[in-house]
């Protein structure tokens, strides 16, 4: 692949990733991100089982990310006098393997350093022609690449300007989560009233909210704006939520996105493939980063081994990637974490301190995490 450029929007978790890969195998690697610089700290992402290690092996990284990993701990699930009810197991939330989502990406950007990174910068069109596509973008001076890989997320711009409108794609699912740094520390707790959950505490945190309701329009670059979306939402609540709201309009860091999955038949149009949240969607079930993760040593695979011939490899990494990214097509944590009735989250606190539901629970989830024949693309 070494004459092949190639253009990744995204710098979070799937853009570096894919980049890191390209890169090993020759390409010439360029990843654009919208943000002014790299993100910091987000909430705690995972990987499970076989399949998750063996890639993060390959990409020689498993030794760092487990040196940064923040331990899977267990969640008390309080009443609003802060009572017990349950136990949220701290390997069903966080996996065999947990780190937040900037270390994760800090580590993926460092060893994809020989590509080029640009922050602050976002497409704007894309143009296929007979030799590449011309690619012109909001700041810089228009480039053509030979590919263009969108790695930018739920709201991808790579998706809409190649594939079509995000209604046609994006199926919202109910629910929204938000992100924000409170300053909250001691043991982490959840608590919960119909239709919404608060969880806060443990290291390197944020308040992590999960709540039912409808599309909403905000702007998604607005924290202050987030904010008072969030504050609508919990208006009301018991427990120590008046006491998070009060914080919001001081926060570092507010982030608010919708739970939605994705309603795609393939992951390719012409020279442009998808990856990610952007491919798959974003259900909060915990699968999401070893689907980036292994999505983009799949779809880097296949291009080397087709020597860069887009055709043949963007089908085969559809075809290979898409029973495995399927488990995105059928989850919703808002369900679970922020069941709409009384009746719901006596049935789910229920489930909890049953250790029999729970583990099979788990095992479902493992199955899911290894349900994919790995190739080993060095061979």
């Amino acid at each position: 692949m070494r004459n092949t450029t190639v253009l990744v929007s995204g710098a979070s978790i799937a853009g570096p990733a894919v980049a890191y890969w390209l890169s090993h195998y020759g390409a010439t690697v360029t990843v654009v991100e919208k943000a002014p610089a790299p993100r910091t700290g987000g909430q705690a992402v995972d990987f499970k089982s076989t399949t998750h290690r063996t890639v993060l092996t390959r990409m020689g990284i498993l030794d760092e990310v487990l040196a940064n990993q923040t331990g899977g701990t267990d969640i008390a699930v309080v009443d609003r006098a802060g009572r017990r009810l349950a136990t949220m197991p701290g390997e069903f939330t966080g996996g065999d393997i947990e780190i937040t989502r900037g270390d994760l990406s800090r580590i993926l950007v460092e060893r994809s350093a020989d590509c080029e990174y640009v922050y602050g910068d976002s497409i704007t069109s894309l143009t296929e022609t007979g030799d590449g596509m011309h690619v012109t973008f909001e700041r810089a001076a228009p480039r053509t690449f030979d590919l263009v890989v969108g790695a930018d997320g739920i709201h991808s711009a790579v998706r809409r300007l190649a594939f079509g409108p995000e209604r046609d794609y994006v199926e919202h699912l109910g629910y929204y989560y938000a992100l924000a740094d409170l300053g909250v520390d001691g043991e982490p707790e959840m608590y919960n009233e119909p239709g919404r959950m608060v969880a806060i505490g443990g290291t390197k945190s944020p308040a992590f909210f999960v709540f039912a309701s409808g599309e909403l329009s905000y702007d998604r670059y607005d924290t202050a704006a987030m904010s008072r979306v969030l504050a609508d939402a919990y208006r009301g609540g018991g427990w120590r939520i008046p006491e998070l709201i009060a914080r919001l309009p001081h926060a570092d860091d507010v982030y608010l996105d919708s739970i939605s999955r994705m309603a795609m038949d393939g992951y390719s149009r012409g020279r442009v493939a998808l990856l990610g949240d952007a491919a798959y969607g974003n259900t909060l079930g915990g699968f999401g980063t070893g689907l980036a993760v292994v999505g983009a040593y799949v779809l880097a695979g296949e291009l080397n081994r087709a020597g860069g011939d887009h055709t043949v490899a963007f089908d085969r990494y559809t075809a290979a990637f898409r029973r495995y990214a399927a488990v995105s097509r059928k989850g919703n944590a808002g369900g679970f974490l922020a069941p709409r009735t009384k009746l719901g989250l006596r049935a789910r606190n229920l489930m909890l301190r049953s250790g029999g539901l729970m583990g099979a629970m788990m095992k479902v989830t493992d199955r899911f995490a290894n349900d994919i024949d790995l190739p080993d693309y060095a061979r």
